[in-house]
């Protein structure tokens, strides 16, 4: 029981040190973007990193075996809390995407990502994606978590969710014959989705092509996001010295458009270096997932490093103006509990496969592939 107590001093320090410094960087900014407004939504911010940590170090000592082991309970019981979010969930921001748990508001979708990685980790532990039993079952676990998302409606997690299991089945071996064959279908799924997304949704992507179209309506989030990212410049206005965010012209300023915040007030400096710690935190858990002793261990930590890269893809590029907008957070730095305990707790499923792979516990032997 000691040695497990310890196991949280042999996480990986790179993988800590880039936590750390995001944790800094994003905590900066939401304090930029709130302090003149809710300062209590920074607080609360500091009350979620202090459950998150203590998420990563707990999870960080249960070995993988262990949670091979609850991977089909895990996502069954997210599965359950999704259903029940139609029936019995909280709106808020005109979607209805929340469990209210007293004291806690529980947003299942964010749950069901890192539980799906879970379960398809452990279905193909023993099996390549190469047959179409083994392919439909995926499918199948990928389909009702990410139907069950797309009627609150939430089309952002729904994607991330479905590209991130794509990803995962990819790394267990799914032929690419069939990859291209699903990709010449895009189209029409394109097309039927087009029918039957909502009219605000189907806003937002005429939005993305042409913003100006309507300034003070669809377009005004993204117009004013990609004002504070330009007038920011290369070193940028000063740390609490961004007008768009000091005069309340960006919108969602603490959650979805944190990064026009971060942008406007430390510049082009400021955002490389924070792309230069995202990038080293992704190669870091690559390297974790190539280096993992077991399939299971190698396929989770791609499947969790694939959300990680699709939150940051996304999040940026919805805000630069590149993509459509869709409320995708960006990882630590903007506001949210559930979002953020969720990737922490998933982060330290990471480290936990490092901690073995690198044969770091007492009563493991053998070589360190990752020292």
């Amino acid at each position: 029981m000691i040695h497990y107590c310890k196991c949280w001093l042999l996480i990986d320090r790179w993988l800590l040190i880039t936590l750390l410094l995001l944790a800094g960087m994003g905590l900066l900014t939401l304090y930029s973007a709130v302090h003149l407004g809710v300062i209590q939504l920074w607080y609360k911010q500091m009350l979620y990193w202090l459950l998150g940590v203590g998420g990563f170090l707990v999870i960080a000592m249960i070995p993988l075996r262990v949670m091979g082991l609850l991977a089909w309970p895990v996502f069954v019981l997210a599965l359950i809390c999704l259903a029940l979010v139609p029936l019995m969930g909280d709106v808020q921001m005109g979607a209805r995407r929340w469990l209210n748990l007293g004291p806690v508001h529980l947003q299942p979708s964010e749950v069901m990502k890192w539980a799906l990685m879970l379960v398809l980790a452990h279905w193909f532990a023993n099996r390549d994606a190469d047959q179409w039993r083994s392919i439909g079952m995926a499918c199948l676990l990928a389909a009702a978590p990410a139907a069950l998302i797309v009627i609150q409606p939430d089309l952002g997690t729904c994607l991330v969710l479905l590209m991130a299991a794509v990803a995962v089945l990819i790394a267990a071996g799914f032929p690419w014959r069939y990859f291209f064959a699903i990709v010449a279908f895009l189209p029409l799924v394109g097309w039927y989705m087009w029918q039957h997304i909502h009219d605000y949704q189907r806003q937002r992507v005429l939005t993305f092509f042409d913003p100006q179209a309507d300034p003070l309506g669809a377009g005004y989030h993204v117009i004013q996001s990609m004002i504070s990212i330009g007038s920011g410049g290369l070193w940028g206005k000063g740390y609490l010295n961004g007008t768009q965010s000091r005069l309340n012209f960006l919108p969602e300023q603490h959650t979805d458009f944190i990064f026009s915040v971060l942008a406007e007030e430390l510049g082009l400096m400021g955002v490389m270096i924070l792309l230069l710690l995202f990038a080293i935190f992704i190669h870091r858990m690559l390297y974790i997932a190539a280096a993992a002793h077991t399939r299971f261990a190698s396929l989770l930590t791609i499947g969790i490093s694939s959300i990680f890269m699709l939150y940051i893809f996304v999040n940026i590029g919805m805000v630069s103006g590149i993509l459509p907008v869709v409320g995708v957070p960006l990882p630590f730095v903007s506001y949210g509990g559930s979002a953020l305990v969720s990737m922490l707790a998933a982060l330290g499923v990471v480290a936990r496969v490092s901690i073995e792979s690198r044969g770091l516990l007492p009563w493991q032997r053998g070589g360190s592939p990752l020292a």
